[in-house]
């Protein structure tokens, strides 16, 4: 489950319906999948897009996309620094920005009319990030993210830089599942 964190009374929201209810304040789309099947760690890209197929398919035709990917980000991928360095700061996209987190997580802060609310993904958490929306993207600290992507271009997307920095005035810091307090009934 996604945590968000809306950064400028640094309130923290973990459940599923207030998640939603923020995020569409900032017009993100926040969805959760609990598909019926596992897929192993060594999963092909290949393996991951034909048993996710159906729900692909369903996105696509909702939002108009063409294409899809899967993205494997380990600490060993070559020019892992150069890459996150393209994402880090502030940026927007000519198209949607669409991620199904399978393994790992990673932060995306979004600057909105309202501030800049962070929202932490793990595995689960399906999120799309409209054309135009000023964002930017950072790892945690396992540095690890498996994610199908989906493009409305085949060409992919090109980040357009913003001039606000205001991506530098705020740290990435990944709270995990296991940080979150559990409700407990005794």
């Amino acid at each position: 489950m996604a945590i968000v964190t809306i950064l400028a009374n640094k309130q923290t929201l973990t459940d599923e319906q207030s998640i939603r209810n923020c995020l569409s304040e900032y017009h993100i789309d926040y969805e959760r999948w609990s598909p019926e099947y596992e897929l192993p760690d060594e999963a092909t890209s290949e393996d991951v897009l034909k048993a996710y197929s159906k729900e692909i398919d369903k996105l696509k035709t909702r939002g108009g996309y063409v294409t899809a990917d899967v993205i494997d980000v380990t600490p060993e991928t070559p020019g892992l620094d150069e890459m996150l360095a393209r994402f880090d700061r502030e940026h927007w996209h000519d198209e949607d920005e669409v991620r199904f987190v399978i393994a790992g997580r990673g932060i995306f802060h979004i600057h909105g009319d309202a501030g800049v609310v962070a929202i932490e993904v793990g595995p689960g958490d399906l999120i799309r990030v409209p054309r135009g929306t000023h964002h930017w993207f950072n790892l945690c600290s396992d540095r690890r993210i498996r994610a199908i992507r989906l493009f409305q271009d085949m060409s992919g997307w090109t980040p357009h830089y913003t001039e606000t920095r205001i991506d530098r005035q705020h740290q990435p810091l990944c709270f995990g599942q296991t940080q979150v307090p559990a409700n407990v009934n005794t």
